[in-house]
């Protein structure tokens, strides 16, 4: 009679979240049905290439940039990646959608909303895109592990039918149905799952944003370059950029490269036209997202990291002493580094 009950009480718990099951099942699957059958976005040589995509998560992720970083910089392990990735999401999202081995499925958005969170986290121009993704997915897929499927599913079908797979003892863990824990084990189980994941929430929100206290921060509005490893060799200065802030839907937009001396006397200027035609076997691109040529200037998009040369005879003849290499974007935007030769 209570299992009776409790089976009953699931059940109407698997119909309430029944939206959200459907909700959360069609964010992933979509992910599916965009790079597959709307476009074909696992494509490495089509616009919108979701390796480069993945390549934009990079500067700032929490906890998981060597694994990025690694596939980033082995294309063909990138592709298989990023398509056993697809099909993940694909078959949690339609599976979750139908009400199929339900838990099994909650499991596997929880830990794709967790890739997400820590990937892309900090993402997002006029809100936190990325995070609230994330952070959400994790809550879901934690509420539909716990509640399973109710009457409008697959699992129930299978239940009601007393289909043989239902009799084994790990249905009631991956589909839906009963969960075998005691209450009093059960309760717990909640509230300190809640509260780990509002302690996920409220440590990344502040982690990328600064949302629980001091200032807020946003680093997906302003483009940003890091400068390195600048230097004059011969007839040749190189260096290397490395933008690691801002929009991630477009490049930062450089028109301006000048070499100055102490005194401020400037010994090497490119403008957005020389940029634009910028020698291609000048620029040693290390990711799959690519520092680039341009219409009308050089374009580096965001995760993208190079190492740019420019020749010029002048160079070889420069005493030595302190000079002074900027970098000029489109947006009025300067980054500066100062080296020695």
């Amino acid at each position: 009679m209570q299992d009776s009950k409790l089976l009953q009480s699931y059940t109407m718990s698997g119909l309430f979240t029944l939206s959200l099951r459907l909700v959360v099942g069609w964010t992933y699957f979509s992910a599916f049905w965009r790079r597959l059958i709307l476009e074909n976005k696992l494509d490495p040589e089509a616009s919108g290439y979701i390796g480069e995509k993945f390549n934009h998560f990079l500067p700032n992720a929490l906890g998981i940039k060597p694994i990025i970083e690694y596939l980033v910089t082995h294309p063909d392990s990138l592709w298989w990646a990023m398509a056993v990735f697809t099909i993940i999401e694909g078959i949690v999202g339609l599976l979750l959608m139908l009400g199929l081995f339900t838990r099994l499925m909650s499991i596997g958005v929880f830990g794709l909303a967790m890739g997400i969170l820590l990937g892309s986290g900090w993402l997002g121009t006029t809100c936190l895109d990325e995070w609230q993704i994330g952070i959400l997915g994790i809550a879901s897929g934690f509420t539909l592990f716990l509640s399973g499927s109710g009457k409008y599913s697959l699992d129930y079908l299978l239940l009601k039918k007393q289909s043989k797979i239902t009799a084994s003892p790990f249905f009631s863990w991956l589909g839906s149905g009963l969960l075998p824990i005691r209450l009093n084990l059960l309760h717990k189980l909640v509230f300190s799952g809640s509260v780990l994941i509002l302690f996920i929430t409220l440590f990344t929100n502040q982690y990328f944003h600064g949302g629980v206290w001091g200032s807020l921060h946003n680093k997906s509005v302003k483009p940003k370059i890091e400068l390195q490893d600048t230097k004059i060799t011969k007839e040749t200065l190189s260096f290397q950029v490395y933008r690691t802030e801002g929009a991630d839907v477009y490049g930062s937009f450089l028109i301006g490269i000048q070499l100055s001396d102490a005194s401020g006397n400037t010994i090497i200027e490119l403008d957005g036209t020389a940029l634009s035609e910028f020698p291609k076997e000048q620029i040693q691109n290390f990711y799959v997202t690519k520092v680039k040529n341009g219409k009308h200037s050089m374009l580096i998009p965001l995760g993208a990291k190079a190492v740019l040369s420019i020749k010029d005879e002048k160079l070889s003849v420069l005493p030595k002493g302190k000079y002074n290499l900027t970098l000029i974007d489109i947006s009025g935007a300067t980054w500066s580094e100062a080296f020695e030769i």
